[in-house]
């Protein structure tokens, strides 16, 4: 399944840490086997539920705001490069990869649809996210981005990696709602 997942998320070879790279592997090797989701699937579920026609895939989604995490890390290194706050890419990359790994068990298909399954209407995707990214060892620092991303992040001091993260997906977010 590591080459469905790799298919999928190119991105995941930008971490350079191999082990980091396989947890975050590990992690979508799970989500994608919790249902039983298909290739075809993944490519074609919608990113959110809580819009009406939407158009932007989940994979699309996922791999957008990731690569706008990096291009937001390669601008500031350009820019501000001894005055920016210090940002651990592969961090970065490994929650952004992440932050949104927990729909999978979020979401269902019934009749052919994308649902919040019974699951998701108890357990948002920022919490699975989280339990799955524990499960597999990631550093809490990865586990801080995908908790921090959405609502559920609201009050919360944001690592400079969340803070990234978090604006990126909502750029992605609003411009579809």
């Amino acid at each position: 399944m590591k080459g469905l997942v790799v298919r999928l998320l190119p991105e995941i070879d930008e971490i350079r840490d191999r082990e980091l790279r396989d947890k975050v592997v590990a992690c979508w090797e799970e989500a994608i086997a919790f249902r039983g989701w298909t290739e075809e699937l993944l490519r074609n579920i919608p990113f959110t539920l809580l819009a009406e026609n939407v158009k932007i895939t989940f994979i699309d989604h996922v791999r957008a705001v990731c690569r706008m995490c990096m291009a937001v890390d390669r601008v500031l290194d350009d820019i501000h490069a001894a005055r920016k706050t210090k940002v651990n890419r592969d961090y970065l990359i490994a929650g952004a990869l992440l932050a949104d790994v927990g729909k999978l068990l979020e979401f269902e298909i019934v009749d052919g649809q994308p649902v919040k399954s019974d699951y998701g209407k108890h357990i948002r995707h920022p919490f699975s996210g989280v339990g799955l990214a524990f499960k597999h060892g990631l550093p809490s620092e990865v586990m801080h981005i995908i908790a921090t991303h959405s609502k559920e992040g609201t009050g919360e001091k944001r690592s400079p990696e969340s803070v990234i993260f978090h604006h990126a997906d909502f750029i992605d977010f609003e411009l579809v709602k």
